[in-house]
C-alpha cells in the first residue's frame, strides 16, 4: 500500500497502539512509510506489540499527559483513536466506567487535538452502534439504535466528532468495524487480552485443550443454526482501511462514518467447525443463556468505503482468519504470552 501523492509520509499518534487492532494498524502505518507516536496505558496492550515505535505510558483520558505528548513528540498531521475497553457484557454491569473511558477520554483526546492544532482523526467505532437493525445486510444510514453502553459509547463519541467537524473544521471518519479477528500473517502481532473474550481464541483454546470449554451463548436465535450471525473481518485488512482513511482523509478524500466488514455472515457454529478442522478436534461447548446486549445477527454492507478508497478484505475469509489466529495462538503459547 502507498500513501497518496496528496498526503504525503506522516507524523501520526496513535492512541491505543500497543492493542490488538492498534499494533496491526501501527505495522501497516509503517509498512506504507509514515512516522508514529503511540500512546497507551498499557493495560489491555502489549509493549512489545508496538514493535520499537515511540510509547508513551499514559491513560488517553489524562489531558495533562496528552498535552505534553503532542508538545513534545508533534506536530502531528493526524490522530488515530483505538485506545478503549472493549467487553459488551463488562459495559452492561459498568456502564459508568465504560462511559469515562470510552466517551469522557475521548472528549479530552479531541479538546487537546483542537489545542494542538490537529485536525485529522480516524476513529475506532463499531457495529455495535446499530443494535438490532431492520435489514442485512447494514447500510451506515440504518438507524443507531444500540443495545449495551459499550455501543451507546461508539455512538456518542461518532456525533461529537460531527458536532466538533461542523465547529472546528476537523477532518473525521469513524470505522465502524464489525468482529475483528485473525492475526498478521508476517506472525508476531495477534490477540493477546487477558482475559480473552473473543470467539475465534477461544474455540482454538477449547479445541486444543489449552482453556474450558466454549460457552455457546444462545442456542435459540432467530438463525440459520440457532447462533447468533456475525460478519467476520480480518484484522490485517482493518489495518489496511485505517491507513487509507488517514491517508485518505489528509489528501482532501471523504470523511464521516464507515462499515468495514466481509459482507458476509458466518454463524458461531459454523467458526466452531472451522476451529475444529484446523486444530483437528472437536470444541467443546457448554451451551449458555443469551449475554445482554447481543443482537442476533451482524452483517455489514460495505459498498460506501470501498467505492470512497478501494478498500478490498483480501483475508477476511473464514479459512484465513481462523487459520492466521491459529498460527498466532501456537506462537504466543510457544513464548509463553
Amino acid at each position: 500500500m502507498k500513501p497518496h501523492a496528496e498526503s504525503g509520509l506522516a507524523q501520526l499518534l496513535v492512541t491505543g497502539g500497543a492493542g490488538y487492532v492498534g499494533s496491526h494498524t501501527l505495522r501497516a502505518l509503517r509498512r506504507a512509510g509514515h512516522v508514529a507516536v503511540v500512546l497507551d496505558d498499557l493495560r489491555a496492550g502489549r509493549a512489545a506489540s508496538v514493535e520499537g515505535a515511540t510509547l508513551v505510558r499514559a491513560d488517553v483520558g489524562d489531558a495533562a499527559a496528552l498535552a505534553e505528548t503532542l508538545r513534545r513528540h508533534g506536530p502531528f498531521a493526524g490522530v488515530l483513536h483505538f485506545a478503549g475497553s472493549i467487553e459488551v457484557a463488562e459495559s452492561v454491569r459498568n456502564p459508568l466506567a465504560f462511559h469515562r473511558n470510552n466517551v469522557t477520554a475521548s472528549l479530552t483526546l479531541l479538546e487537546a487535538c483542537l489545542a494542538a492544532g490537529v485536525r485529522t482523526v480516524v476513529f475506532s467505532s463499531s457495529a455495535a452502534v446499530y443494535g438490532n437493525a431492520p435489514v442485512s445486510p447494514i447500510p451506515e444510514d440504518a438507524p443507531l439504535a444500540p443495545l449495551s453502553p459499550y455501543g451507546s459509547g461508539k455512538a456518542m463519541v461518532e456525533r461529537a466528532l460531527a458536532e466538533v467537524g461542523a465547529a472546528h473544521g476537523l477532518r473525521w471518519a469513524a470505522l465502524r468495524y464489525f468482529n475483528a479477528a485473525g492475526a498478521d500473517p508476517a506472525g508476531g502481532l495477534g490477540e493477546c487480552h487477558a482475559p480473552e473474550t473473543h470467539l475465534i481464541p477461544l474455540a482454538l483454546r477449547a479445541a486444543a485443550g489449552t482453556g474450558p470449554p466454549l460457552r455457546l451463548f444462545g442456542t435459540d436465535w432467530a438463525t440459520r443454526d440457532g447462533s447468533c450471525e456475525r460478519d467476520f473481518v480480518h484484522v490485517a485488512d482493518l489495518a489496511d482501511a485505517h491507513v487509507l482513511a488517514l491517508e485518505g482523509l489528509l489528501g482532501g478524500g471523504p470523511g464521516g462514518a464507515f462499515n468495514l466488514g466481509a459482507g458476509a455472515g458466518r454463524s458461531v457454529r459454523e467458526v466452531l467447525l472451522e476451529a475444529e478442522r484446523v486444530v483437528g478436534r472437536p470444541v467443546p461447548v457448554e451451551p449458555a443463556p443469551r449475554r445482554a446486549g447481543d443482537p442476533a445477527v451482524l452483517v455489514a454492507d460495505t459498498g460506501r468505503f470501498r467505492r470512497a478508497y478501494g478498500w478490498e478484505p483480501r483475508r477476511s475469509d473464514l479459512a484465513t482468519i481462523v487459520g492466521t489466529a491459529w498460527a498466532w495462538e501456537q506462537e504466543r503459547a510457544g513464548a509463553g504470552l
